[in-house]
């Protein structure tokens, strides 16, 4: 098993208050792995700082691994997504994890999200809210019950038993992403699972 060329995406918009935290939350052991970490601020309005914020945060640190992007226009959240795909492609990457600037995904926890992917025996890894305790994490009861239900209906639909199937905090290899047609998916939420259906 060769070493992995990894680079992890953060997707981001109106993240001022959290970006940084977001940074601090990656393991010096993920920063030490990664080959780069890309922020890409998704043409956050104005007085929203993300992108100053985190390009800050790259200069005060001397963060060679950190690249700073902002969008001119707002390409949604899915349109976000293949923006950072399409950039880990052309630069020849082997994996690519999806971090989300506002904070809810555990960037301490990269490590283990990558991990099953450097053995190219999997293709894909989400990190999953409902096999922990989503409720005594934080998400509300109505969104736990819808996401459950939603889950149910698209794992019959799809032939599947994931845990869930709307979690953000995801890891693909390269291989899975080129053989996507990014250009059929959604520029909104409904990214996440379309990537899963094709």
């Amino acid at each position: 098993m060769a070493n992995k060329k990894i680079m992890i995406l953060v997707i981001a918009f109106n993240a001022q208050e959290t970006i940084r935290d977001v940074l601090e939350r990656i393991s010096s052991k993920m920063w030490g792995k990664a080959s780069e970490i890309l922020v890409i601020d998704d043409a956050s309005p104005p007085p929203d700082k993300t992108f100053e914020i985190a390009l800050n945060y790259k200069n005060t640190y001397k963060l060679n691994k950190l690249s700073i992007k902002k969008n001119y226009k707002n390409h949604g959240y899915g349109g976000n997504q293949k923006l950072g795909f399409n950039y880990a492609l052309r630069k020849g990457y082997d994996i690519v994890a999806v971090l989300h600037g506002d904070g809810q995904y555990p960037g301490e926890n990269l490590m283990q999200l990558v991990k099953p992917l450097e053995s190219d025996n999997f293709k894909m890894v989400f990190g999953s809210r409902i096999r922990g305790d989503a409720l005594m994490g934080g998400m509300p009861i109505w969104k736990y019950f819808g996401n459950r239900f939603l889950t149910f209906v698209e794992n019959i639909l799809l032939g599947l038993s994931l845990s869930e199937y709307h979690s953000g905090f995801r890891a693909y290899s390269c291989e899975a992403l080129r053989a996507v047609n990014l250009n059929l998916t959604d520029d909104g939420f409904v990214f996440d699972t379309d990537i899963i259906i094709q």
